[in-house]
Protein backbone atom coordinates (compact mmCIF):
# COMPACT_ATOMS: atom_id res chain seq x y z
CA UNK A 1 0.00 0.00 0.00
CA UNK A 2 1.27 3.26 -0.90
CA UNK A 3 0.97 5.80 1.57
CA UNK A 4 0.97 9.68 0.14
CA UNK A 5 0.09 11.70 3.99
CA UNK A 6 2.31 14.42 4.54
CA UNK A 7 1.48 14.37 8.37
CA UNK A 8 1.80 11.31 10.74
CA UNK A 9 -0.29 8.34 10.40
CA UNK A 10 -3.59 8.94 12.03
CA UNK A 11 -5.17 6.63 14.77
CA UNK A 12 -7.64 5.19 12.14
CA UNK A 13 -7.92 5.67 8.05
CA UNK A 14 -11.14 6.62 6.93
CA UNK A 15 -12.61 4.99 3.92
CA UNK A 16 -13.89 6.90 0.92
CA UNK A 17 -17.58 6.65 2.06
CA UNK A 18 -17.04 8.17 5.05
CA UNK A 19 -15.63 11.64 3.68
CA UNK A 20 -18.04 14.58 3.58
CA UNK A 21 -19.21 15.89 0.03
CA UNK A 22 -22.25 17.53 -1.63
CA UNK A 23 -25.21 15.20 -1.84
CA UNK A 24 -25.97 12.92 -3.77
CA UNK A 25 -28.54 11.31 -6.43
CA UNK A 26 -28.89 7.46 -7.37
CA UNK A 27 -27.59 6.48 -10.27
CA UNK A 28 -26.27 9.98 -11.58
CA UNK A 29 -24.20 11.52 -8.38
CA UNK A 30 -23.42 15.22 -8.89
CA UNK A 31 -23.97 15.38 -12.22
CA UNK A 32 -26.80 17.67 -11.92
CA UNK A 33 -25.47 19.73 -9.67
CA UNK A 34 -23.06 20.34 -12.22
CA UNK A 35 -22.52 22.72 -15.27
CA UNK A 36 -19.77 21.07 -17.36
CA UNK A 37 -18.56 23.99 -18.69
CA UNK A 38 -17.63 25.26 -15.27
CA UNK A 39 -17.19 21.40 -13.72
CA UNK A 40 -13.38 23.65 -11.92
CA UNK A 41 -15.91 26.60 -10.36
CA UNK A 42 -17.93 23.79 -9.11
CA UNK A 43 -15.45 21.78 -7.58
CA UNK A 44 -13.35 24.43 -6.02
CA UNK A 45 -16.89 25.94 -4.24
CA UNK A 46 -17.27 22.54 -2.78
CA UNK A 47 -13.25 22.71 -1.46
CA UNK A 48 -14.16 25.50 0.59
CA UNK A 49 -17.33 24.09 2.14
CA UNK A 50 -16.18 20.56 2.78
CA UNK A 51 -12.30 20.66 3.01
CA UNK A 52 -9.35 19.48 1.43
CA UNK A 53 -10.51 15.91 1.15
CA UNK A 54 -14.12 14.82 0.17
CA UNK A 55 -15.63 13.34 -2.24
CA UNK A 56 -17.89 13.41 -5.34
CA UNK A 57 -19.87 10.98 -8.14
CA UNK A 58 -19.98 11.72 -11.73
CA UNK A 59 -22.92 9.09 -12.19
CA UNK A 60 -21.00 5.46 -10.78
CA UNK A 61 -17.81 6.97 -10.48
CA UNK A 62 -16.49 8.24 -7.45
CA UNK A 63 -13.90 10.49 -6.98
CA UNK A 64 -11.42 11.50 -3.72
CA UNK A 65 -10.85 15.49 -4.44
CA UNK A 66 -7.44 16.91 -3.44
CA UNK A 67 -7.04 20.27 -2.60
CA UNK A 68 -3.28 20.23 -1.05
CA UNK A 69 -0.69 20.72 -3.28
CA UNK A 70 1.62 18.68 -1.31
CA UNK A 71 -0.60 15.43 -1.86
CA UNK A 72 -1.43 17.16 -5.28
CA UNK A 73 2.61 17.10 -6.10
CA UNK A 74 3.18 13.45 -4.66
CA UNK A 75 0.16 11.77 -6.65
CA UNK A 76 2.34 13.22 -9.83
CA UNK A 77 5.21 11.96 -8.74
CA UNK A 78 4.04 8.30 -8.66
CA UNK A 79 3.54 8.93 -12.30
CA UNK A 80 3.85 6.48 -14.84
CA UNK A 81 3.43 3.39 -12.84
CA UNK A 82 1.44 4.22 -9.62
CA UNK A 83 -0.85 6.81 -11.25
CA UNK A 84 -2.11 7.15 -13.59
CA UNK A 85 -4.43 9.66 -16.48
CA UNK A 86 -8.03 9.00 -16.23
CA UNK A 87 -8.68 6.38 -18.88
CA UNK A 88 -11.90 7.55 -20.27
CA UNK A 89 -10.54 10.30 -22.16
CA UNK A 90 -7.62 8.22 -23.70
CA UNK A 91 -10.19 5.25 -24.88
CA UNK A 92 -12.45 8.07 -26.31
CA UNK A 93 -9.20 9.29 -28.58
CA UNK A 94 -8.64 5.73 -29.46
CA UNK A 95 -12.34 5.37 -30.19
CA UNK A 96 -12.00 8.55 -32.12
CA UNK A 97 -9.05 6.67 -34.34
CA UNK A 98 -5.93 8.84 -32.95
CA UNK A 99 -2.86 7.18 -32.42
CA UNK A 100 -1.64 7.10 -28.42
CA UNK A 101 0.85 10.44 -27.57
CA UNK A 102 2.94 11.25 -25.00
CA UNK A 103 -0.10 12.78 -23.22
CA UNK A 104 -2.28 9.66 -22.60
CA UNK A 105 0.35 7.11 -23.25
CA UNK A 106 1.07 4.95 -19.88
CA UNK A 107 3.79 2.63 -18.97
CA UNK A 108 6.88 1.85 -20.97
CA UNK A 109 4.74 3.42 -23.94
CA UNK A 110 5.10 6.73 -22.28
CA UNK A 111 9.02 5.60 -21.46
CA UNK A 112 9.94 5.13 -24.91
CA UNK A 113 7.85 7.98 -26.42
CA UNK A 114 9.21 10.32 -23.38
CA UNK A 115 12.65 9.11 -25.10
CA UNK A 116 11.78 10.51 -28.75
CA UNK A 117 9.65 13.67 -27.91
CA UNK A 118 12.83 15.48 -24.96
CA UNK A 119 14.93 15.00 -28.30
CA UNK A 120 12.95 16.89 -30.58
CA UNK A 121 13.61 19.60 -27.53
CA UNK A 122 17.04 19.52 -27.18
CA UNK A 123 18.45 23.12 -26.84
CA UNK A 124 20.20 22.98 -29.86
CA UNK A 125 16.79 22.38 -31.91
CA UNK A 126 14.83 24.80 -29.82
CA UNK A 127 17.35 27.26 -30.86
CA UNK A 128 17.10 26.34 -34.49
CA UNK A 129 13.34 27.36 -34.98
CA UNK A 130 13.67 30.68 -33.61
CA UNK A 131 13.57 31.65 -37.02
CA UNK A 132 10.36 30.32 -37.96
CA UNK A 133 9.05 31.72 -34.82
CA UNK A 134 10.28 35.06 -35.34
CA UNK A 135 8.36 34.62 -39.12
CA UNK A 136 4.90 33.58 -37.55
CA UNK A 137 5.53 36.89 -34.86
CA UNK A 138 6.03 39.28 -37.84
CA UNK A 139 2.62 37.90 -39.70
CA UNK A 140 1.03 38.56 -36.11
CA UNK A 141 1.78 41.78 -36.39
CA UNK A 142 1.03 42.95 -39.74
CA UNK A 143 -2.33 41.06 -39.04
CA UNK A 144 -2.62 43.83 -36.00
CA UNK A 145 -1.98 46.77 -38.41
CA UNK A 146 -4.58 46.05 -40.84
CA UNK A 147 -6.32 45.77 -37.87
CA UNK A 148 -5.54 49.35 -36.40
CA UNK A 149 -5.85 50.77 -40.04
CA UNK A 150 -8.91 49.43 -40.92
CA UNK A 151 -10.53 50.65 -37.41
CA UNK A 152 -11.85 47.41 -36.31
CA UNK A 153 -11.83 45.37 -32.95
CA UNK A 154 -9.83 41.90 -32.68
CA UNK A 155 -11.13 38.22 -31.86
CA UNK A 156 -8.42 38.44 -29.45
CA UNK A 157 -8.51 34.25 -29.12
CA UNK A 158 -8.97 33.96 -32.72
CA UNK A 159 -6.00 35.75 -33.81
CA UNK A 160 -3.87 34.08 -31.24
CA UNK A 161 -5.18 30.51 -32.17
CA UNK A 162 -3.62 31.44 -35.71
CA UNK A 163 -0.61 32.31 -33.95
CA UNK A 164 -0.16 29.17 -31.55
CA UNK A 165 -1.44 26.86 -34.68
CA UNK A 166 1.22 28.49 -37.46
CA UNK A 167 3.85 28.28 -34.66
CA UNK A 168 3.73 24.69 -33.82
CA UNK A 169 2.82 24.11 -37.34
CA UNK A 170 6.10 26.02 -38.11
CA UNK A 171 8.64 24.56 -34.91
CA UNK A 172 7.03 21.28 -34.71
CA UNK A 173 6.43 20.00 -38.59
CA UNK A 174 7.96 22.25 -40.88
CA UNK A 175 4.55 23.61 -42.47
CA UNK A 176 4.07 26.87 -43.44
CA UNK A 177 0.58 27.07 -43.31
CA UNK A 178 0.30 30.82 -42.64
CA UNK A 179 -3.48 31.29 -41.69
CA UNK A 180 -2.10 35.26 -40.24
CA UNK A 181 -2.39 36.10 -43.55
CA UNK A 182 -4.77 33.52 -45.64
CA UNK A 183 -7.37 33.65 -43.70
CA UNK A 184 -7.61 29.93 -43.89
CA UNK A 185 -8.93 28.16 -40.97
CA UNK A 186 -8.78 24.58 -41.49
CA UNK A 187 -6.29 22.86 -38.53
CA UNK A 188 -8.32 25.36 -36.20
CA UNK A 189 -11.59 24.16 -37.71
CA UNK A 190 -11.40 20.35 -37.35
CA UNK A 191 -9.51 21.01 -33.74
CA UNK A 192 -12.39 23.15 -32.43
CA UNK A 193 -14.68 20.34 -33.32
CA UNK A 194 -12.28 17.57 -31.95
CA UNK A 195 -11.27 19.56 -28.55
CA UNK A 196 -14.85 20.22 -27.15
CA UNK A 197 -16.08 16.85 -28.08
CA UNK A 198 -13.47 15.07 -26.47
CA UNK A 199 -14.37 17.23 -23.20
CA UNK A 200 -18.00 16.39 -23.55
CA UNK A 201 -17.48 13.07 -23.99
CA UNK A 202 -15.20 12.55 -21.17
CA UNK A 203 -18.17 13.69 -18.69
CA UNK A 204 -21.16 12.16 -20.75
CA UNK A 205 -22.80 9.38 -18.36
CA UNK A 206 -23.87 7.35 -21.53
CA UNK A 207 -22.00 6.68 -24.36
CA UNK A 208 -24.91 7.85 -26.26
CA UNK A 209 -22.23 8.21 -29.71
CA UNK A 210 -22.03 4.93 -30.19
CA UNK A 211 -26.07 4.28 -30.98
CA UNK A 212 -27.33 7.87 -32.27
CA UNK A 213 -24.96 9.34 -34.82
CA UNK A 214 -26.02 13.32 -35.12
CA UNK A 215 -25.33 15.99 -37.35
CA UNK A 216 -22.37 17.29 -35.19
CA UNK A 217 -21.15 13.52 -34.60
CA UNK A 218 -21.06 13.46 -38.36
CA UNK A 219 -19.11 16.49 -38.45
CA UNK A 220 -17.11 15.55 -35.85
CA UNK A 221 -16.12 12.53 -37.54
CA UNK A 222 -14.90 14.32 -41.10
CA UNK A 223 -12.65 16.70 -38.60
CA UNK A 224 -10.57 14.02 -37.46
CA UNK A 225 -10.18 12.45 -40.73
CA UNK A 226 -9.03 15.77 -41.77
CA UNK A 227 -6.84 16.07 -39.00
CA UNK A 228 -5.57 12.36 -39.60
CA UNK A 229 -4.80 13.19 -43.59
CA UNK A 230 -2.79 16.39 -42.04
CA UNK A 231 -1.11 14.51 -39.81
CA UNK A 232 -0.25 11.45 -42.48
CA UNK A 233 1.21 14.51 -44.68
CA UNK A 234 3.25 16.09 -41.89
CA UNK A 235 5.12 12.86 -41.17
CA UNK A 236 5.31 11.90 -45.12
CA UNK A 237 6.57 15.89 -45.89
CA UNK A 238 8.95 15.34 -43.34
CA UNK A 239 10.32 11.22 -44.56
CA UNK A 240 10.97 13.14 -47.65
CA UNK A 241 12.90 15.92 -46.81
CA UNK A 242 15.45 13.60 -44.20
CA UNK A 243 15.64 11.48 -47.41
CA UNK A 244 16.32 13.81 -49.80
CA UNK A 245 19.02 15.62 -47.32
CA UNK A 246 20.79 13.30 -45.37
CA UNK A 247 22.71 16.31 -43.49
CA UNK A 248 19.42 16.95 -41.85
CA UNK A 249 19.20 13.65 -39.85
CA UNK A 250 22.31 15.72 -37.51
CA UNK A 251 20.97 18.37 -37.62
CA UNK A 252 16.63 18.35 -37.74
CA UNK A 253 15.20 21.47 -38.55
CA UNK A 254 11.98 21.02 -36.53
CA UNK A 255 10.54 18.60 -33.88
CA UNK A 256 8.91 16.08 -36.03
CA UNK A 257 12.15 15.46 -38.19
CA UNK A 258 13.67 15.45 -34.73
CA UNK A 259 11.38 12.74 -33.22
CA UNK A 260 11.31 10.94 -36.28
CA UNK A 261 15.59 10.34 -36.26
CA UNK A 262 14.66 9.75 -33.00
CA UNK A 263 11.88 7.02 -33.68
CA UNK A 264 14.34 5.57 -36.39
CA UNK A 265 17.44 4.77 -34.00
CA UNK A 266 17.86 0.90 -33.65
CA UNK A 267 16.31 0.00 -30.04
CA UNK A 268 14.06 3.03 -29.86
CA UNK A 269 11.15 0.91 -29.82
CA UNK A 270 8.52 3.84 -31.48
CA UNK A 271 7.33 4.28 -35.01
CA UNK A 272 5.71 6.38 -37.08
CA UNK A 273 2.44 5.59 -35.25
CA UNK A 274 3.84 6.79 -32.03
CA UNK A 275 5.00 10.18 -34.25
CA UNK A 276 1.69 10.45 -35.46
CA UNK A 277 0.17 10.90 -31.62
CA UNK A 278 2.42 13.03 -30.45
CA UNK A 279 1.81 15.16 -33.62
CA UNK A 280 -1.83 15.71 -32.59
CA UNK A 281 -0.80 16.04 -29.11
CA UNK A 282 1.59 18.90 -30.36
CA UNK A 283 -1.52 20.89 -32.09
CA UNK A 284 -3.44 20.31 -28.98
CA UNK A 285 -0.64 21.92 -26.51
CA UNK A 286 0.56 24.30 -29.26
CA UNK A 287 -2.90 25.66 -30.05
CA UNK A 288 -5.36 25.44 -27.50
CA UNK A 289 -3.05 26.00 -23.98
CA UNK A 290 -0.63 28.54 -25.21
CA UNK A 291 -3.41 31.01 -26.88
CA UNK A 292 -5.60 30.94 -24.04
CA UNK A 293 -2.74 31.80 -21.58
CA UNK A 294 -1.74 34.56 -23.91
CA UNK A 295 -5.31 35.51 -23.80
CA UNK A 296 -5.58 35.24 -19.97
CA UNK A 297 -2.08 37.39 -19.86
CA UNK A 298 -3.04 40.34 -21.82
CA UNK A 299 -6.45 40.30 -20.08
CA UNK A 300 -4.91 41.16 -16.78
CA UNK A 301 -2.15 43.09 -17.93
CA UNK A 302 -4.58 45.27 -19.46
CA UNK A 303 -6.69 45.44 -16.24
CA UNK A 304 -3.25 46.53 -13.93
CA UNK A 305 -1.83 49.40 -16.28
CA UNK A 306 1.23 49.75 -13.92
CA UNK A 307 2.23 46.20 -14.46
CA UNK A 308 1.49 46.71 -18.40
CA UNK A 309 3.51 49.39 -18.33
CA UNK A 310 6.63 48.10 -16.96
CA UNK A 311 6.18 44.54 -19.05
CA UNK A 312 5.74 47.44 -21.61
CA UNK A 313 9.48 49.43 -20.87
CA UNK A 314 11.59 45.96 -19.95
CA UNK A 315 10.61 44.37 -23.50
CA UNK A 316 11.23 48.16 -25.32
CA UNK A 317 15.04 48.49 -22.92
CA UNK A 318 15.68 44.80 -23.85
CA UNK A 319 14.75 44.46 -27.61
CA UNK A 320 15.61 45.91 -31.16
CA UNK A 321 13.25 48.39 -31.97
CA UNK A 322 13.14 46.67 -35.56
CA UNK A 323 14.70 43.30 -36.93
CA UNK A 324 14.34 39.63 -34.74
CA UNK A 325 15.10 39.37 -31.07
CA UNK A 326 17.69 36.35 -29.66
CA UNK A 327 17.39 33.74 -28.11
CA UNK A 328 19.29 35.52 -25.57
CA UNK A 329 17.32 38.80 -25.23
CA UNK A 330 13.83 36.75 -25.50
CA UNK A 331 15.25 34.91 -22.31
CA UNK A 332 16.65 38.12 -20.69
CA UNK A 333 12.56 39.28 -20.14
CA UNK A 334 12.35 37.60 -16.69
CA UNK A 335 9.44 40.63 -15.95
CA UNK A 336 7.68 39.56 -18.85
CA UNK A 337 8.57 35.53 -17.78
CA UNK A 338 7.04 36.66 -14.25
CA UNK A 339 3.65 38.08 -15.77
CA UNK A 340 3.20 34.75 -17.45
CA UNK A 341 3.77 32.36 -14.40
CA UNK A 342 1.30 34.98 -12.58
CA UNK A 343 -1.14 34.39 -15.45
CA UNK A 344 -1.06 30.38 -15.38
CA UNK A 345 -1.22 30.84 -11.57
CA UNK A 346 -4.32 33.00 -11.73
CA UNK A 347 -5.85 31.09 -14.75
CA UNK A 348 -4.94 27.73 -15.19
CA UNK A 349 -5.20 26.46 -18.36
CA UNK A 350 -5.93 23.26 -16.58
CA UNK A 351 -7.48 23.79 -13.39
CA UNK A 352 -7.86 20.40 -12.60
CA UNK A 353 -6.78 16.50 -13.02
CA UNK A 354 -8.17 13.32 -12.56
CA UNK A 355 -6.01 10.48 -12.31
CA UNK A 356 -6.71 6.99 -11.35
CA UNK A 357 -4.27 5.34 -8.64
CA UNK A 358 -2.96 1.43 -9.66
CA UNK A 359 -2.68 0.22 -5.67
CA UNK A 360 -4.50 0.72 -2.84
CA UNK A 361 -3.18 4.27 -1.45
CA UNK A 362 -3.36 6.63 1.38
CA UNK A 363 -3.92 10.23 1.17
CA UNK A 364 -3.79 12.39 4.14
CA UNK A 365 -5.59 9.84 6.30
CA UNK A 366 -7.97 8.60 3.78
CA UNK A 367 -7.52 5.30 1.68
CA UNK A 368 -8.64 5.04 -1.76
CA UNK A 369 -9.11 1.35 -2.91
CA UNK A 370 -7.02 -0.08 -5.90
CA UNK A 371 -8.37 1.57 -9.31
CA UNK A 372 -10.07 4.57 -6.82
CA UNK A 373 -10.46 7.61 -8.83
CA UNK A 374 -8.71 10.88 -7.15
CA UNK A 375 -9.46 14.84 -8.85
CA UNK A 376 -6.51 16.53 -8.14
CA UNK A 377 -7.70 20.81 -7.25
CA UNK A 378 -4.69 22.69 -8.84
CA UNK A 379 -5.34 25.47 -8.39
CA UNK A 380 -6.77 25.49 -4.74
CA UNK A 381 -3.22 26.59 -3.27
CA UNK A 382 -2.74 28.53 -5.52
CA UNK A 383 -5.50 31.24 -4.82
CA UNK A 384 -4.38 30.81 -1.04
CA UNK A 385 -3.19 34.26 0.81
CA UNK A 386 -1.49 31.04 3.17
CA UNK A 387 0.70 30.33 0.51
CA UNK A 388 0.81 33.93 -1.49
CA UNK A 389 0.00 37.09 0.18
CA UNK A 390 -2.60 39.00 -1.13
CA UNK A 391 -3.45 35.46 -3.33
CA UNK A 392 -6.31 36.62 -5.76
CA UNK A 393 -4.20 39.90 -7.04
CA UNK A 394 -2.21 40.12 -9.97
CA UNK A 395 1.33 40.42 -8.61
CA UNK A 396 3.72 39.48 -11.33
CA UNK A 397 6.58 40.84 -8.65
CA UNK A 398 6.05 37.69 -6.28
CA UNK A 399 7.91 35.66 -9.23
CA UNK A 400 10.94 37.64 -9.23
CA UNK A 401 13.97 35.59 -7.84
CA UNK A 402 16.51 37.73 -5.14
CA UNK A 403 18.41 36.42 -2.29
CA UNK A 404 15.69 37.93 0.02
CA UNK A 405 13.03 36.28 -1.05
CA UNK A 406 14.07 32.79 -2.91
CA UNK A 407 12.64 30.70 -0.58
CA UNK A 408 9.52 32.41 -1.46
CA UNK A 409 9.64 31.94 -4.75
CA UNK A 410 10.56 28.19 -4.44
CA UNK A 411 7.72 27.83 -2.66
CA UNK A 412 5.72 29.14 -4.87
CA UNK A 413 7.13 27.46 -7.81
CA UNK A 414 5.87 24.29 -5.87
CA UNK A 415 2.35 25.20 -5.12
CA UNK A 416 1.70 26.17 -8.52
CA UNK A 417 1.70 23.80 -11.10
CA UNK A 418 0.81 25.08 -14.25
CA UNK A 419 3.03 22.46 -16.44
CA UNK A 420 2.39 19.68 -13.81
CA UNK A 421 4.87 18.16 -11.71
CA UNK A 422 7.18 14.80 -11.27
CA UNK A 423 8.20 12.75 -14.73
CA UNK A 424 5.38 13.20 -16.68
CA UNK A 425 6.20 17.32 -16.25
CA UNK A 426 5.37 19.21 -19.57
CA UNK A 427 8.36 18.69 -22.08
CA UNK A 428 7.36 21.74 -24.29
CA UNK A 429 6.95 24.40 -21.56
CA UNK A 430 10.35 26.20 -22.27
CA UNK A 431 8.41 26.08 -26.07
CA UNK A 432 5.62 27.20 -24.50
CA UNK A 433 6.73 30.07 -22.58
CA UNK A 434 9.15 31.07 -25.78
CA UNK A 435 6.02 31.41 -28.12
CA UNK A 436 4.14 33.46 -25.51
CA UNK A 437 6.83 35.53 -24.75
CA UNK A 438 7.58 36.10 -28.54
CA UNK A 439 3.76 37.23 -29.15
CA UNK A 440 3.87 39.10 -26.20
CA UNK A 441 7.12 40.67 -27.24
CA UNK A 442 5.17 41.66 -30.57
CA UNK A 443 2.40 43.19 -28.76
CA UNK A 444 4.39 45.68 -26.45
CA UNK A 445 7.22 46.51 -28.79
CA UNK A 446 4.76 48.07 -31.45
CA UNK A 447 1.56 48.46 -30.32
CA UNK A 448 -0.25 50.37 -27.39
CA UNK A 449 -3.36 48.56 -25.86
CA UNK A 450 -6.55 50.48 -26.19
CA UNK A 451 -8.85 48.04 -24.57
CA UNK A 452 -9.15 44.68 -23.74
CA UNK A 453 -13.22 44.11 -23.29
CA UNK A 454 -15.08 40.98 -22.42
CA UNK A 455 -18.95 40.66 -23.12
CA UNK A 456 -20.06 41.48 -19.57
CA UNK A 457 -17.54 44.78 -19.38
CA UNK A 458 -16.31 43.13 -16.14
CA UNK A 459 -13.68 40.28 -15.51
CA UNK A 460 -13.57 37.88 -18.53
CA UNK A 461 -15.96 34.11 -17.35
CA UNK A 462 -14.08 31.50 -17.53
CA UNK A 463 -14.88 28.56 -19.86
CA UNK A 464 -14.30 25.06 -19.06
CA UNK A 465 -14.00 23.31 -22.33
CA UNK A 466 -10.72 20.57 -22.24
CA UNK A 467 -8.98 23.79 -21.52
CA UNK A 468 -9.85 26.99 -19.39
CA UNK A 469 -10.52 29.81 -21.62
CA UNK A 470 -11.77 33.63 -20.94
CA UNK A 471 -14.99 34.37 -22.70
CA UNK A 472 -15.47 36.76 -25.70
CA UNK A 473 -12.28 39.15 -25.86
CA UNK A 474 -11.92 41.10 -28.66
CA UNK A 475 -8.81 44.42 -28.66
CA UNK A 476 -8.37 47.16 -29.83
CA UNK A 477 -5.02 48.61 -30.42
CA UNK A 478 -2.76 51.49 -31.35
CA UNK A 479 0.30 51.62 -33.57
CA UNK A 480 3.31 53.07 -31.53
CA UNK A 481 4.24 55.42 -34.11
CA UNK A 482 0.72 56.78 -33.75
CA UNK A 483 1.11 57.81 -29.81
CA UNK A 484 1.13 61.55 -29.31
Amino acid sequence: MTSLSTTAPATRLREMNELPGPRTLPLVGNVFQIERNRVHQNVERWAHEFGPLFRIKFGPAEFLVVTDHEHVAKLLRDRPDGVLRLGRTAAIAAELGFDVGLFDAEGEVWRRQRRMVMASFAPGHVRSYLPSLNKVAQRLKGRWELAFRQGGEIDLQADLMRFTVDAIAGLAFGADINTLESDSEVIQRHLDKVLPALFTRSFSLLPWWRVLRTPADRRLERSVAALKEAIAGFIAAARARLEADPARRAQPRNLLEAMLVAADEPGSGVGDADVAGNVITMLVAGEDTTANTLAWMIHLLHRHPETLQRAQAEVRALLPADGEPTLEQLDSLSYLDACAMETMRLKPVAPFMPVTVVNETVIGDVRVPAGGNVWCVLRHDSLSDTHFPEAHAFRPERWLTAESDAQAHSSAKRVAMPFGAGPRVCPGRYLALLEMKMAMATLLQHFEIQSVEAPSGREAEELMAFTMSPIGLRMRLKLRAQTA
